[in-house]
């Protein structure tokens, strides 16, 4: 990897903070101003930037924004933890921005195909188009679990959690694509400069706030994401790597294709593709992308 060059990307993103609710975000954005944003959410530890190769592999340029989620990237980490309905509220704020009331094409990737999918429902009018890449929700949660679900995060209050510090870029990357085996060595390296950051002494550090790590203090509630789910309006794509490992989270296949079925979602699998579906074939998203979009 020590002689490999990072991905140069053929439509550089402008980057800009806007504050949204208090907390200032970093917002990428891509192609000509005018017209409907397409909007890209990053899922977790991911930041907006990577959308980079998907952008690259549009046939044709339009507006795209991608912001870096509270606590990701280079947006402000906060405090007093993150709490989920908090991606919501921000993701509004940026929408009441970025487009006002009209309706917009939305793209979120794990973490933030959770969020667009929750929120799809919560405000259906307004979401024109939707594609979840590998959002499908998370493990459904038996509430007996409560108890030392609650007892773990408050252990995890006396000991902060941490990352561990990687040693660079290029020592970084070769550990992505050990664990992304689709992902090229070029593509590799612009996703670690994206997910690091210079620290002190030489040193570097991962940009997401180490606090992310902590158990969620209220369980997965299954049923209230259906609900939410019943209730989006917009044509939804559901887009699964062949090589993805995300789905043994939810034993096996069958319960994600459950969950697609209540959202009425159209399938598209994404060959040679793992979890990170928008690192490891972007052209092949891209076009995917395009075709649903119009």
């Amino acid at each position: 990897m020590a002689d490999s060059a990072a991905y140069l990307p053929a439509v550089p993103a402008a980057a800009e903070d806007v504050n949204l609710r208090g907390v200032r975000h970093r917002l990428h954005r891509w192609g000509p101003r005018e017209g409907r944003p397409l909007v890209l959410l990053h899922g977790w530890m991911d930041t907006g930037r990577t959308w980079q190769f998907v952008v690259d592999a549009l046939a044709a340029q339009r507006h795209v924004v991608a912001l870096d989620w509270r606590g990701f990237g280079d947006s402000d980490w906060v405090a007093d933890g993150y709490y989920f309905p908090d991606y919501l509220a921000d993701l509004e704020a940026l929408l009441d921005r970025e487009v006002g009331d009209d309706a917009v094409d939305l793209v979120g990737h794990s973490m933030g195909g959770n969020v667009a999918g929750l929120y799809a429902g919560i405000r259906p009018r307004r979401i024109r188009r939707l594609a979840l890449v590998e959002g499908f929700g998370t493990r459904a949660r038996d509430p007996a679990e409560a108890p030392d679900n609650y007892a773990r995060w408050l252990d995890q209050w006396r000991s902060p959690p941490t990352l561990q510090a990687p040693e660079s870029p290029e020592a970084f990357a070769d550990r992505l694509r050990e664990r992304h085996p689709h992902l090229p060595a070029d593509r590799a390296l612009f996703v670690a400069q994206c997910w690091l950051r210079a620290a002190a002494g030489g040193m570097w550090q991962l940009r997401g706030d180490p606090a992310h790590k902590r158990t969620n203090p209220v369980l997965y509630r299954l049923e209230e994401a259906e609900a939410c789910w019943r209730r989006i309006q917009a044509p939804v794509l559901w887009v699964v790597g062949s090589a993805s490992g995300a789905l043994s989270a939810f034993d096996g296949e069958a319960e994600v294709e459950r969950r697609r079925s209540v959202i009425g979602a159209e399938r598209v699998v994404i060959d040679d593709a793992g979890h990170m579906i928008h690192h490891d074939q972007p052209q092949a998203l891209a076009a995917v992308l395009e075709s649903f979009l119009g």
